[in-house]
């Protein structure tokens, strides 16, 4: 469950470690700041494409998990990421999520990612299920 006012340190360590930086939280929308790294790179010098995959899933989830509160937790269902744009070590880049759906057994939400210029760079889609407790 997450904590009422909760930081980017409450995202748990492989957050951390993406580097996430949250600066909007709220259920319609999670926006993050990060910094592409050398231990994110593929074997190419590009951000590997994993990487985006994960933002995607960790700001939808973060999103959906702030919409559902206390009515119950939610796990990712499915993550379908499109890259556009290759990045390199010191990008600085703005992932912004926001939902698509919200229903009672499922959330679906939509996160973009963009450079510094305001070209798009990743954009990715997840479904997630709504776990709530039976009554």
């Amino acid at each position: 469950m997450l904590p009422t006012n909760f930081s980017s340190d409450d995202l748990g360590p492989f957050a951390k470690f993406l580097g996430l930086e949250l600066d909007t939280v709220t259920p319609d929308e999670i926006v993050a700041r990060w910094t592409v790294r050398a231990e994110l790179l593929q074997p190419y010098g590009i951000l590997h494409g994993g990487v985006h995959c994960a933002v995607v899933e960790s700001l939808a989830s973060t999103g959906a998990a702030v919409w559902l509160g206390e009515r119950g937790q939610v796990v990712g269902a499915n993550n379908s990421t499109d890259f556009y744009r290759p990045t390199t070590d010191g990008a600085r880049l703005r992932s912004v999520a926001s939902p698509v759906h919200r229903g009672r057994s499922q959330q679906v939400w939509v996160v973009e990612t963009h450079d510094e210029d305001g070209r798009l760079v990743a954009r990715g889609q997840v479904r997630l299920q709504n776990l709530t407790p039976r009554a």
